[in-house]
């Protein structure tokens, strides 16, 4: 049944099921594709939810034929983006801020990733604690494609879930890989038909919330705190100085505005 927590986002929709909340990228005509909206609105969302007291798992979704395309390429103005020098330098960390949202988030989370997970969109999966995804799923960082560094603190997150070696050819490479491969490389938990990406969610939501929810709680704190070893020569900080060098050369008006 619809949930009120996402009456206020014009991005996001959300739905409550028992223990599950789900959280849905409700912009289906657009492959739920990424603005600076929807950066700002996933990480305030997420920031929320350490008081959702009742809510035992999150599954992170994409309304229509796709998880998320990755950037809006023509996206509407902002008319919240800030104007001043340090404001437009925190706009531009928005995107690592909504992925250590998701990924700090108390509450285990499991990404429902279909269709696609594009630059953004699968930076979005990756924070989440598990995926689950479909064959003809694409993975895609096209970042270096486009002519800009991967930010988002996506790099050390993906050495630690997958290893430096995959992420070197994820990032460096710009390699495509479909749903079965990013089940072999440990990108997703597991990849299943399309027509069971909703019974295999329901299967991890449900153990899950059958298993004692304070250890749970307790464990995914353990992880974070893992998690936080590499942040001690953590680069990302300067993410945001990385994106705006690079809009500046010409190679990122020829590729990514095209």
């Amino acid at each position: 049944m619809s949930d009120p927590i996402t009456e206020s986002y014009s991005t996001l929709d959300s739905e409550r099921d028992g223990p599950v909340l789900r959280i849905w990228f409700d912009r289906p005509a657009k492959l739920n594709a990424i603005d600076s909206v929807v950066l700002r609105e996933v990480g305030d969302l997420f920031l929320t939810l350490d008081k959702e007291f009742d809510a035992q798992v999150v599954v992170l979704g994409g309304k229509g034929r796709s998880f998320s395309a990755g950037a809006d390429r023509k996206p509407a103005p902002d008319p919240d983006a800030p104007t001043t020098t340090r404001g437009k330098r925190w706009h531009s960390h928005l995107g690592r801020r909504a992925c250590r949202a998701i990924e700090d988030c108390a509450i285990p989370t499991v990404a429902r990733v279909q269709g696609h997970a594009i630059g953004g969109g699968m930076c979005f999966a990756v924070s989440c604690d598990f995926r689950i995804t479909t064959p003809e799923t694409m993975w895609y960082l096209p970042e270096v494609e486009l002519a800009v560094p991967l930010t988002w603190a996506a790099i050390p997150r993906l050495i630690g879930e997958i290893g430096m070696a995959r992420t070197r050819q994820l990032v460096m490479m710009a390699h495509r890989i479909d749903g079965e491969t990013a089940e072999r490389w440990n990108v997703a938990h597991e990849c299943v038909p399309a027509d069971e990406l909703d019974d295999a969610v329901a299967r991890w939501t449900d153990r899950l919330v059958d298993l004692p929810e304070l250890a749970i709680h307790m464990t995914k704190t353990t992880f974070r705190g893992y998690n936080r070893l590499p942040s001690l020569g953590d680069v990302s900080e300067t993410d945001a100085d990385l994106i705006a060098l690079a809009q500046q050369h010409p190679d990122w008006a020829e590729r990514f505005q095209m």
